[in-house]
């Protein structure tokens, strides 16, 4: 029994701990701006989005013959309907979907880099601060105190 409690006791030390630094995490102010990454991501992502599929890939399917892209497929087996008569729907490769979200990949990744890249140089000139002088050697630390002398005695 003794063990038992002590057992309880210490699972709820773990806990409270875990409890307080999730508590100090979330204070930071890290889970809002987390959540706050994740929802302008999913609307940049509905974006790129919208621009590949409405603005890049009708240009590129015209210049490919008047292709479609979301209607591009590999079709593997057609429509066909059962021995019930239910219609069987057809089996396809959905190429231009893929293509549409392989773009929107690059897009977004490609966007993510050069933002990085921009932080990366921020950070980077915010480091460079000029170091400060040199202290004075101890040679013109005596000759500045002569001079001082000399001064205060004229």
């Amino acid at each position: 029994m003794m063990y038992l409690c002590k057992r309880i006791f210490t699972v709820k030390n773990k806990f409270m701990s875990l409890l307080k630094e999730f508590k100090a995490f979330a204070v930071k102010g890290n889970v809002i701006d987390m959540a706050v990454g994740i929802i302008i991501g999913g609307a940049f992502g509905k974006i790129v989005s919208s621009l590949v599929s409405d603005i890049i890939m009708p240009p590129i399917g015209l210049l490919i013959g008047g292709v479609n892209f979301s209607d591009l497929v590999l079709t593997l087996q057609h429509a066909t309907t059962d021995a019930a008569g239910n219609a069987v729907a057809p089996v396809t490769i959905n190429i231009g979907t893929f293509i549409q979200t392989t773009l929107d990949f690059l897009i977004i990744a490609f966007s993510i880099f050069m933002m990085v890249k921009a932080l990366n140089s921020f950070k980077k000139k915010a480091a460079e601060v000029p170091p400060a002088p040199p202290a004075p050697s101890k040679e013109e630390t005596l000759l500045t105190e002569i001079r001082d002398i000399l001064k205060e005695k004229k």
